[in-house]
């Protein structure tokens, strides 16, 4: 062990009440850093699920997903998540800021994944944020005593990864939509749901991104024609995030002074497309609000982008683009898929440790990003776009347009070491950060330049939200 893990464990205490339960019990363990702990399968994620009768304790490896369905007709039971609110204030009452792995906790029935018990050691959540107990076999026999073991839980290598070939996206996501209609007949999707189309001002801005000698008055002519649209551009030029000098009176006077052409052209889309689907009334709790990760995300990918060496920046506006539209997915889902939509969600709930686009594969056979770059290519949006879409979640991602997705992930994974988004908090790979030639400093600061201009990010929040 090095000085500094020495030095912060002697400093490390458990919460009392969970040092004097595991002492009652007569087990031995130690309170290791997170960071720390063994592989995933040895960790042990616990997850409070509820129904009418009351709660349900499951404990299962890491590297497993919970289904909710397997453990409902394993009970008899149909089980959901604790809610956020309610999940916290238990915790609240025992002085915990996290849900520990300990059956001895709580009164009620606690099921485990049987295969916890084939390792010599296992790291559990101590209820202390950052802080894991890390225990041997026999101690972890002692814990689960009088739990039920059972197998309930899906291996995350067991699920099919994303196909190689974007055109792949249609057929499952025809498969999903065939299997989820129950229809008899294979049709295309787009004759199976009736996706609406790309909205007219989106469609007029597209036309002007591939004329060259538009102006920005053509492109002001176009906003305009959209009032909300028109409000949003200015409020996005007002706003403190950009600084600009004195007043914004009008959109050409936000494209000329402040946000520019290209910038504006794929804002412009960007709010436009926003406004297709309504964002759904269910939502997954715990995440970040669609809106505010859209526009944090965006943000980021922009100084990312003007932190790398100038031969090697993408087109700035597309990358603005990417981020604002990289959850496009996300409201897609829940407009072709809307009973679907809920057990989703409930789904990332159960399994905070797993990255959202696997606990779609595992419920519909596709992907979020895929049904969202499935409809980028649809409507003809850049291929920029539907690229860093489809592998926003591949940090090994070197096929073409790679810059676009490997900046989406690099944006996302930062915001999420910060507690913005959703799912997992992962590692960004070092030959991703070499692609783009950034540092992990460069990234850093970055991230912290955004997190510093909180305030005035939720004016656009603010401005995105009321269109």
């Amino acid at each position: 062990m090095n000085t500094l893990a020495a030095s912060e464990e002697a400093n490390a205490s458990l919460p009392h009440l969970i040092e004097k339960l595991l002492q009652q019990q007569g087990l031995s363990y130690q309170l290791r850093p997170s960071r720390h702990a063994g592989p995933a399968a040895q960790q042990v994620q616990a997850s409070l699920l509820c129904d009418s009768l009351g709660t349900v304790l499951a404990l299962f490896p890491k590297d497993h997903l919970l289904d909710l369905k397997n453990i409902s007709v394993l009970l008899g039971r149909e089980l959901e998540p604790v809610r956020a609110v309610q999940l916290q204030r238990i915790l609240a009452k025992h002085q915990l800021n996290q849900l520990p792995g300990l059956p001895v906790l709580f009164s009620s029935p606690c099921v485990f994944e049987q295969s916890l018990l084939e390792h010599p050691t296992l790291w559990l959540d101590s209820g202390l944020q950052g802080w894991s107990l890390e225990i041997d076999q026999q101690a972890a026999r002692t814990l689960v005593a009088k739990a039920s073991a059972a197998r309930f839980s899906i291996r995350l290598d067991s699920l099919p990864s994303l196909p190689a070939d974007p055109a792949q996206d249609s057929q499952d996501l025809t498969r999903a939509v065939t299997n989820f209609t129950a229809l008899r007949m294979r049709q295309r999707l787009e004759e199976t749901i009736e996706i609406p189309p790309m909205p007219i001002t989106a469609q007029k801005v597209m036309k002007l991104r591939v004329q060259p000698e538009a102006s920005i008055d053509d492109l002001a002519d176009v906003v305009e024609t959209d009032p909300s649209l028109a409000a949003q551009v200015v409020s996005w030029a007002s706003s403190p995030f950009y600084a600009a000098p004195g007043k914004i009176r009008s959109v050409e006077d936000a494209i000329g002074r402040v946000l520019g052409f290209d910038l504006v052209i794929n804002l412009a889309v960007g709010l436009s497309l926003g406004k297709t689907f309504s964002l759904p009334k269910d939502a997954p709790e715990g995440n970040t609000n669609y809106r505010e990760q859209a526009i944090y995300t965006a943000a980021v990918i922009e100084g990312l982008a003007k932190a790398m060496p100038r031969a090697k920046r993408p087109e700035l506006g597309l990358n603005y683009l990417a981020g604002l539209l990289h959850n496009f997915g996300y409201l897609v889902l829940a407009f072709i898929f809307p009973p679907y939509f809920k057990t989703i969600c409930r789904h990332q709930e159960a399994n905070p440790h797993v990255s959202v686009e696997l606990i779609d594969q595992h419920l519909l056979g596709v992907s979020r990003d895929q049904i969202g770059s499935w409809l980028m290519r649809f409507w003809d949006m850049p291929t920029e776009v539907a690229t860093a879409i489809r592998y926003q979640h591949d940090g090994d991602y070197q096929g073409p347009d790679s810059v676009y997705a490997n900046l989406v992930f690099l944006a996302l994974a930062l915001l999420r070491q910060e507690g913005i988004g959703g799912g997992p908090v992962v590692d960004i790979p070092d030959a991703l950060l070499k692609r783009l030639e950034l540092t992990d400093e460069d990234a850093r600061q970055v991230i912290h330049k955004v997190l510093d201009a909180r305030d005035a990010l939720k004016v656009l929040v603010s401005s995105y939200q009321h269109d």
